[in-house]
């Protein structure tokens, strides 16, 4: 059977998206419904897929609380997957927009530990991750593509 020009397939896509009280408990809420919203769609709980996507979600909210945080703004967690592709994409928007994430090496023996760890572990766990702003500058949103084979 011959396609048709212009005519384009439907595509499943499963998404999640989700705010977020810009707090420690926020923090822990959205690894938990990311957690079950993977087991949803296949993922079990203890898969490799479901603790990968879990622990970005979990690195990145925290940062989101602890360097995104504005009084009175929630942060915002969203999952994506595409029917046919191996990958989640991850998506955590905060409103600190002047403060974008820094990939920093680990501190060697008698350094400082400043923080940072977080994006090492998303950095080792992604695919490719980065940033964007909001057009408007209202908020940015982090972002990583996490490798999940098929349930």
């Amino acid at each position: 059977m011959q396609g048709h020009i212009g005519v384009q397939v439907p595509v499943t896509v499963r998404t999640f998206t989700q705010l977020f009280s810009c707090t420690p408990r926020g923090a822990r809420l959205a690894r938990r419904l990311v957690a079950n919203r993977m087991d949803v769609w296949g993922h079990a709980y203890d898969s490799e897929a479901s603790e990968s996507v879990t622990l970005v979600v979990a690195e990145l909210a925290a940062n989101a609380v602890t360097h995104g945080r504005v009084k009175g703004r929630d942060f915002r967690v969203r999952l994506v997957m595409r029917a046919g592709e191996d990958t989640v994409r991850v998506e955590v928007a905060d409103a600190r927009t002047e403060r974008l994430p820094v990939l920093r090496e680990s501190p060697g023996p008698g350094e400082e530990d400043e923080g940072g760890r977080g994006l090492l572990l998303v950095d080792a766990l992604a695919e490719r991750w980065g940033t964007g702003l909001c057009v408007g500058g209202a908020f940015k949103t982090v972002w990583a593509d996490i490798r999940v084979p098929r349930p």
